[in-house]
């Protein structure tokens, strides 16, 4: 068999920020409460970065868990991927700053933008360049500080979102081995005719927002469902894989009846699926990752499980990647 190149995860790593903010607390600055809250979301509590904590920040811990967790050391990188709907700046990129936080300047660093489908965007880019040879190791990062563009006063919006990162080190691994490991196959999307449906018509992280998130919360979710299923069932058909195949389903942690909604249309079981949102709420481009590191930190991930990530946010961009652990 001739030899081929493979995308394999090689670690993870996350960072929540120390503040917490539970829904009864919420509950003090707007009209709501646990009950309304984790009924509608399932969400209990958020992260909030403190005061001067950037995106880049909680990048950094996140980076330095999942180098550990590999085995690595930043030395070891030559591409870093950032999602992130809030960068530090508007430029640099925030993947640039990480780099140079790193102690690195060797290699390629930029970002990636897809809101909460971001992170599932960066390691479909990732993947790319490592199978293509443009890279050798990759650390890619989805992290956010949302809590800067909402309105605190707007109860449709303040409560589903938090802060926090994840990290993935995916590595280029030449074989001739029939197995199938790491990135299996991945499927994105994009439709920009509903982007008034959730938006930003703010700022970035470090200088304040003249904005804030805006979203039509029930045609988010009227849309999700079906674009979710509709990305999986597609990489699903390129790898010859069923849900019966999935040995875990690790959606975007937005909102939990969306997760029940998407596992119930593909008749993927609960007990398959991996929800955090309780623990973080919303943390867009950082969820997925966020997700993953938590279970295989518990060990519910292991090495040879088949992994089924997937993510939708505004734009619409949706997306789904099939991963061999």
């Amino acid at each position: 068999m001739r030899a081929r190149i493979t995308s394999q995860v090689r670690g993870m790593g996350s960072y929540l920020p120390e503040r917490v903010m539970t829904n009864d607390e919420m509950a003090t600055i707007v009209d709501t409460s646990d009950e309304w809250i984790v009924q509608r979301t399932g969400i209990r509590e958020r992260h909030l970065a403190a005061e001067g904590e950037m995106t880049s920040d909680l990048c950094l811990k996140a980076s330095e868990r999942a180098l550990e967790a590999a085995g690595m050391t930043a030395a070891d990188i030559d591409l870093i991927i950032v999602a992130t709907t809030t960068p530090d700046q508007t430029f640099p990129a925030t993947a640039a700053i990480l780099q140079t936080k790193l102690g690195i300047s060797h290699g390629v660093a930029f970002d990636v933008q897809a809101v909460c489908s971001g992170f599932v965007f960066a390691l479909t880019t990732a993947d790319a360049y490592l199978r293509t040879g443009q890279a050798k190791r990759a650390l890619v990062v989805g992290a956010e500080t949302f809590s800067r563009i909402l309105d605190w006063t707007d109860r449709a919006t303040c409560v589903l979102f938090g802060d926090g990162a994840g990290a993935m080190v995916v590595e280029a691994v030449e074989t001739e081995d029939e197995e199938e490991i790491g990135i299996l196959a991945s499927s994105l999307r994009t439709d920009g005719a509903h982007w008034k449906k959730l938006y930003v018509d703010g700022g970035v992280s470090s200088t304040g927002t003249v904005g804030h998130v805006h979203m039509e919360g029930r045609e988010v979710f009227k849309h999700a469902v079906g674009m979710i299923s509709d990305v999986i069932e597609d990489v699903l058909a390129k790898t010859g894989k069923t849900t019966d195949d999935l040995d875990w389903f690790v959606p975007h942690q937005a909102n939990k009846r969306i997760i029940d909604g998407a596992g119930k249309k593909l008749g993927i079981p609960e007990e398959k699926t991996i929800v955090t949102v309780d623990k973080h709420a919303n943390t867009s481009a950082a969820s997925v990752p966020l997700a993953l590191s938590v279970a295989v930190a518990d060990g519910r991930i292991k090495s040879g499980d088949l992994v089924m990530i997937e993510a939708m946010g505004g734009g619409f961009t949706w997306g789904a990647s099939l991963i061999r652990w």
